[in-house]
């Protein structure tokens, strides 16, 4: 056997036993129960999230583009900026391309307002839906998620209001600095 082998071989148990600690404190950081939390929350919140963004685009928005003022479908909105390199004679005296998709096709500069609409819509439909869930476990569980928040006089950073005293800055949010003390 040459030196090599051997100073590789000699070094093998201290590879092992490392690579073995490496793989225990892997497995301890991805079974620890905050990152299993974080994960389920997060697959929970983007299975919500599709359902809400199904809610608006395939419930909300159709009714109201049947308004007679809009023409198409809400998220096919928008504005040609500049047409693309592709747009006949016949484009050009028309109402121009019918769909983003040939827009995009084109190669045209296109300002996509309803598709943004949409998404501000999604928004704000998820933002209530997630107020209304925090306020239906508030109901069940007598907790709650919302937590009321107040300026620290002192530091000026936002505290709970149930909070004595400041995390930040340690002093007493009960008035305690602004009373005159005596040691007499």
């Amino acid at each position: 056997m040459s030196h090599e082998s051997l100073s590789f071989l000699e070094q093998a148990p201290s590879v092992i036993r490392k690579a073995k600690s490496v793989w225990s404190d892997f497995i301890d950081f991805v079974a620890s129960d905050n990152v299993l939390q974080v994960a389920v929350g997060l697959i929970i919140a983007n299975g919500f999230t599709k359902v809400v963004q199904s809610l608006v685009s395939d419930i909300l928005l159709p009714p109201i583009a049947l308004l007679p003022f809009i023409d198409r479908n809400f998220e096919e909105k928008f504005v040609v900026l500049r047409k693309g390199p592709h747009a006949n004679q016949t484009l050009a005296h028309s109402a121009g391309y019918n769909t983003l998709d040939q827009a995009a096709a084109d190669g045209a500069v296109v300002l996509a307002y309803g598709q943004f609409i949409t998404n501000v819509a999604n928004f704000l439909a998820l933002g209530v839906f997630l107020y209304l869930i925090a306020r239906v476990y508030a109901v069940f569980t007598h907790k709650t998620i919302i937590s009321h928040t107040v300026r620290c006089a002192y530091c000026r950073k936002y505290v709970s209001e149930k909070a004595k005293r400041c995390f930040n800055c340690t002093s007493w949010l009960d008035g305690r600095e602004e009373r005159e003390t005596s040691a007499l």
